[in-house]
């Protein structure tokens, strides 16, 4: 039920929260009351630093008072800074960043950098995909937000996520994903008209229901797009700075993409993002007279907001952070599954970890409205663990600040079992 107070707001995302948050520091947000409620998703799975982290609001002020805002035709020291640290964290393949302002932007931008580069328009995402609402992000985006709107850009495919705990792929046990990922393949050379620009993926797929790529996935996929000379693009908008034990998810196999988007988290909050290319994609691309910007593109406060999410993170080892607090915390959930049937699936690596409810172990049938009470249920005690749109409410997205403390998880874990010992009752 949405609240009252939100009579004036155009729904965007179905119904409201009741909660109204006034505000937040550190792992909690805090209600109207004064009440404090541990932000296990990071705000929009954004803020790795957590609310109002010290450091990052001396940032925000010191650089509102020197500059905020230019042309995009101007650059600046803190953009310029910004852009070197960023590829300082990088291979050196990756070398060339665009900085932008939202996640989608960023999609946006790779995806015409790939057609420009290559010449092709025809771009290939997963199933589950979800990479925003504009314009070729949103055609590139399966899981959700498709239907009503009129025909989305032409040329985008669909390739079946490797999703281990349901795919048709997967019985008794053993999981060919190989024979999945070359099926998906065959389907779309089938499809093609023969003008294959790129393959559009997240290490990990957030909105899809935290589905990790199987070991050895990525390195197949990238030989799929090399032998058809297409680009990779991996979408980090959640996965990268950390959040998965590694600094960037792409580098717990070592396949490194031909275009990198970054966003959420490179803002640790802030609206800051960035698509990042090979210096032969963006010289291509330059020939080619690519032109792709927007009010914000380069502006200087939010990247000095980058730069200095870049130095916590190097200097903190916030990626040991995530990868140790991560193992304890998916420890916890497994315990937990142990002791509730409801509980079908735990996935993830480091602090990026999904929790999937179900209604009967068997059948896997999703526990949509289960999901829907826990969550709610969590909140009332505490924890804001799972807010999803309700068609998928029976996963919980669970992704805590890397600066979140053992005991704050534990009294996460505590919480949820409290909701789902009631909510399961009779």
């Amino acid at each position: 039920m949405a609240s009252p107070d939100a009579e004036h707001l155009f729904r965007y995302t179905g119904e409201f929260s009741e909660t109204i948050i006034s505000s937040a520091g550190g792992a909690y947000v805090r209600d109207r009351d004064g009440r404090e409620i541990l932000d296990f998703t990071s705000g929009q799975m954004s803020a790795i630093l957590g609310h109002a982290h010290p450091e990052i609001v001396a940032t925000v002020g010191e650089a509102m008072t020197r500059l905020d805002h230019l042309h995009s035709s101007f650059l600046s020291d803190v953009v310029l800074e910004f852009a070197s640290a960023l590829s300082a964290l990088l291979p050196v393949s990756l070398s060339r960043v665009l900085p932008l302002s939202t996640g989608a932007e960023s999609n946006e931008a790779a995806i015409k950098m790939a057609k420009l580069a290559t010449g092709r328009f025809e771009v290939v995402a997963f199933d589950r995909s979800w990479h925003g609402v504009t314009g070729g992000a949103a055609a590139a985006t399966f899981n959700g937000a498709r239907r009503g709107y009129g025909a989305p850009m032409p040329g985008v495919l669909a390739l079946p996520t490797p999703h281990a705990y349901r795919s048709p792929f997967a019985s008794n046990g053993e999981y060919d994903w190989r024979a999945e990922l070359d099926f998906g393949f065959e389907m779309i050379d089938r499809q093609s008209v023969g003008s294959l620009a790129a393959m559009i993926a997240e290490p990990i797929l957030s909105s899809g229901g935290i589905i990790e790529l199987p070991e050895g996935y990525l390195a197949a996929l990238a030989d799929h797009c090399r032998r058809r000379g297409m680009l990779l693009i991996l979408d980090e908008a959640q996965t990268g700075l950390g959040r998965t034990g590694d600094r960037f998810a792409f580098e717990h196999e070592g396949v490194v993409p031909d275009i990198l988007t970054l966003s959420k988290t490179l803002g640790a909050g802030l609206p800051l993002s960035a698509t990042v290319a090979s210096p032969e994609v963006e010289e291509a691309c330059h020939e080619r007279d690519f032109l792709f910007y927007t009010t914000h593109t380069a502006d200087p406060l939010p990247a000095a907001v980058g730069s200095k999410v870049i130095e916590i993170l190097v200097r903190d080892r916030l990626e040991v952070r995530a990868r140790e607090l991560g193992r304890h915390l998916k420890s916890g959930l497994i315990d937990l599954k142990q002791r509730h049937e409801s509980i079908g699936d735990v996935r993830g690596r480091g602090l990026l970890i999904g929790m999937e409810l179900v209604e009967d172990r068997h059948t896997r049938e999703p526990a949509h409205e289960l999901g829907a009470r826990v969550g709610r249920r969590c909140i009332e005690l505490g924890a804001s663990l799972n807010i999803g749109r309700p068609q998928h409410a029976n996963v919980f997205r669970i992704a805590p600040p890397l600066t979140v403390t053992r005991d704050q998880i534990d009294t996460a874990l505590a919480i949820l079992d409290q909701a789902l010992t009631e909510c399961t009752k009779g």
